[in-house]
């Protein structure tokens, strides 16, 4: 996405008619009441994708969005996140160095606006390159709160009525869960959406929440040198993954010196001046009183559908906030040609901003009258980028057995390869495949670099393979992803290092 973004940043459309920039800086509208083909409510990853892709298909395309196109993710998510640990793990590069290598290297300090400043740049850069594909395949980009007024048409403040030939796609997103009588201040009571912008660095936080977004953050924040508590009422950290996913991500954790607590609930807060007092009742049953700098609060998100009027179109909203589709093959609701992306899909829908461009692509076609291949929510893959990173696509060892499968289940751990013994973090390759050689049904990894690894195993379970089929094929060595090499060669019963 980056270096597709810089590669476009310079190109402009010949003689346009408007630019998305400055329709967004302006806010005129030169026709307000024109019809085009598709109307797409919301700028985020399932939005603009939308958008794009109907646009390079001929298609007219009003944008509407009420803040930046980019959405949570390019905004307050997935890139500056990711950013600020990358900075995390040249940190912890520092304590690897001195500790392990006799490298005696040692952190003199962070420099907080410094860091804020790259991460920026890097947003402000992919921003920028999101406005550039808008313009150059000539979307209508414009800025303002849209609502449904019918089952074609849709109002923009300050800029009238549209009306859609084709359809009209919703795309607008989601925000973090809060929790009843505790309000996020942006200082002591964070949310994810928030905990970047956050001033300073705090010298102790507790994360509510251990799914991908709350390990993350605990991640990045003890490798900031904070103290830091994990608190999630599931049995496990990240519950959605695979049981053994789940445990060597809570042992790396706590080798780093998050105090992970699982199974337990935070049954009260208090605002102290400086920070936040929270009970926590653990899984023994017994009580324990908390005091941090910063309660970071991770508990999940909620589809945004406040001022969209769904009812004028004849839609309504299930009772989690989604609006369902009631075709998943063509991502539309009962109310033909109005057609759903990102976050106000329900489960099996991710959540995940690289789902919603598939989502957006499938969309996007259909309206132009494609045929277009739905998308298997089990192929797409899952990551968290903390440190250790976990990844996985396709199903869990316990999902496969559930669905009635007769699995083989192969584990390596990633310190069997040579290359993983000398990142020195531990990990593991688990395959799941059905028993006799059959169909690979889950792939799911632990470890450094993880997230660049799942690549691979994103075509073995999409494209139906085999063991067999993956171990003719030769990883390179020495590598990390010559371990998942190594266990699909056992599995097919050709095991070199692991018999």
């Amino acid at each position: 996405m980056n270096t597709a973004q810089g590669t476009h940043l310079e190109l402009r459309p010949a003689a346009p008619d408007f630019t998305a920039a400055e329709t967004a800086s302006t806010g005129v509208d030169a026709d307000p009441g024109k019809a085009v083909d598709v109307i797409v409510i919301g700028g985020g990853t399932g939005g603009y994708s939308t958008a794009l892709r109907a646009a390079h298909l001929g298609l007219t395309v009003v944008l509407a969005e009420r803040d930046k196109v980019g959405g949570t993710c390019l905004h307050r998510g997935c890139i500056p996140s990711k950013a600020m640990l990358h900075a995390a793990e040249l940190v912890d590069g520092i304590a690897e160095a001195r500790e392990r290598w006799g490298v005696k290297a040692t952190l003199d300090s962070v420099d907080w606006p410094a860091l804020v400043a790259t991460r920026d740049d890097i947003v402000t850069r992919n921003h920028k390159g999101v406005e550039a594909h808008l313009a150059h395949a000539r979307v209508r980009v414009i800025r303002g709160s849209a609502r449904l007024t019918g089952r074609r048409s849709v109002q923009v403040d300050g800029h009238g009525e549209f009306t859609a030939r084709r359809g009209i796609v919703l795309a607008t997103g989601s925000r973090p869960r809060t929790l009843p009588g505790l309000e996020p201040d942006g200082r002591r009571v964070v949310t994810s959406d928030d905990a970047l912008f956050a001033p300073g660095l705090p010298r102790s936080v507790v994360v509510l929440g251990g799914g991908a977004i709350g390990v993350e953050y605990a991640s990045f924040h003890r490798s900031m040198g904070a103290a830091v508590t994990l608190v999630e009422a599931a049995e496990r950290i990240v519950p959605l993954e695979d049981v053994d996913v789940s445990r060597h991500l809570t042992r790396g954790l706590k080798k780093r010196g998050i105090d992970v607590q699982t199974g337990a609930r935070m049954t009260d807060a208090t605002l102290l001046d400086e920070g936040v007092r929270v009970t926590v009742r653990t899984s023994r049953g017994e009580t324990r009183t908390l005091t941090a700098e910063r309660l970071l609060v991770a508990v999940g998100r909620a589809p945004v559908t406040d001022g969209l009027d769904l009812p004028a179109a004849g839609l309504v909203a299930d009772e989690r906030g989604f609006v369902p589709p009631a075709d998943w093959k063509r991502l539309e609701t009962a109310v033909q040609g109005i057609h759903v992306v990102g976050d106000l899909l329900p489960p099996p829908s991710l959540g995940l901003a690289h789902a919603s461009f598939a989502e957006g692509l499938l969309v996007a076609e259909t309206l132009a009258g494609l045929s277009s291949q739905q998308v298997d929510y089990a192929a797409v893959p899952r990551v968290t980028y903390s440190s250790p990173q976990t990844a996985a696509v396709g199903l869990s060892e316990a999902e496969a057995r559930a669905r009635g499968h007769e699995v083989e289940v192969n584990t390596l751990p990633l310190t069997a390869v040579a290359k993983g013994m000398v990142h020195g973090q531990g990990g593991l390759v688990k395959v799941v495949a059905d028993a006799g050689g059959g169909q690979v049904r889950g792939v799911h990894l632990v470890g450094p670099h993880v997230s660049e690894m799942i690549s691979e195993s994103q075509l073995i379970v999409g494209w139906d393979a085999e063991p067999a089929d993956v171990a003719r094929h030769v990883h390179a060595h020495p590598t990390l992803s010559e371990a998942v090499g190594e266990a699909f060669l056992t599995l097919a019963g050709r095991g070199l290092h692991q018999q």
